[in-house]
């Protein structure tokens, strides 16, 4: 059956009459009443009756009214789910590994929250490759470290720098074994210029682009780290005593033209 024939036999129910229920979906009366002969041959039963001058719904009629309603409210409401996908593209959201325990799932859910339909897909780079896919179109928004003097992106979190070691290592060791991050990483520079300027003799062991190969070599004993408290786990402890390591801040940057989803996310 025809769903906007289903429409007009409501039409008729709530209205009463060929004429005005013809009026209220917009078609000529002769067109109404093709549409209804149609909608009879199709169920081979006589949908209405006469009543003395007026026409009336049937017991056939009835019944199918009450179908009618439970159809064209389901075939609706789909419409309806179905529509808010239209047009729908992935957010390509980048977000360093650093992040993806603490900061990425509270994006991702305010997301999720503000757009339910937004599908997400996540790719986990050190901050200056995230600013180059941005720059490139690569991405639609990424979660990166902020510069201090700068108030570029939607501010996140912040997080402070910390030295890290295994549970059991001895820090009397000399040279002092380092485990760091990438040179461009802000505690990069900052544990080396620090151990410098207290005359500390250490010695660069190894750099990892990703938390997760920084902690596990710290973990295993082979040096002491230099990260974001945000980014330690229970595999490491934080050193205390230690040269004073820089704060930084998180923040969300989106691309210049911005993805629907996030359009008013983060706008106060």
């Amino acid at each position: 059956m025809d769903i906007e024939a289903l429409r007009s036999l409501l039409a008729f129910s709530e209205t009463g009459s060929f004429t005005r229920a013809a009026k209220q979906i917009n078609r000529t009366q002769s067109a109404f009443s093709a549409q209804m002969k149609k909608l009879e041959s199709e169920t081979g039963t006589v949908l209405f009756e006469r009543n003395g001058r007026n026409r009336v719904l049937s017991e056939a009629g009835l019944t199918l009214k009450a179908h009618a309603e439970q159809i064209l409210s389901l075939h609706d409401a789909a419409l309806h789910q179905v529509k808010r996908y239209q047009n729908k593209t992935a957010l390509r959201l980048g977000c360093p590994e650093d992040y993806n325990d603490t900061i990425l799932p509270d994006v991702v859910a305010a997301i999720n929250q503000a757009e339910p339909t937004c599908s997400i897909q996540i790719f986990s780079q050190p901050s200056v490759v995230l600013r180059t896919w941005l720059d490139e179109g690569k991405l639609d928004a990424a979660i990166v470290t902020r510069a201090a003097d700068s108030e570029e992106g939607y501010w996140l979190e912040s997080d402070k720098g910390v030295w890290i070691a295994a549970h059991d290592f001895d820090t009397e060791r000399l040279p002092l074994p380092l485990v760091l991050f990438q040179t461009d990483c802000k505690y990069h520079a900052a544990a080396l210029d620090s151990l410098a300027k207290q005359g500390v003799s250490h010695r660069l062991v190894a750099c990892c682009n990703t938390a997760s190969a920084q902690r596990a070599l710290v973990a295993s004993g082979v040096g002491i780290g230099a990260m974001g408290r945000l980014s330690t786990n229970e595999q490491v402890k934080i050193l205390n005593g230690m040269p004073s390591l820089p704060s930084v801040d998180i923040v969300l940057l989106t691309a210049a033209t911005p993805h629907p989803s996030l359009r008013n996310l983060f706008i106060n």
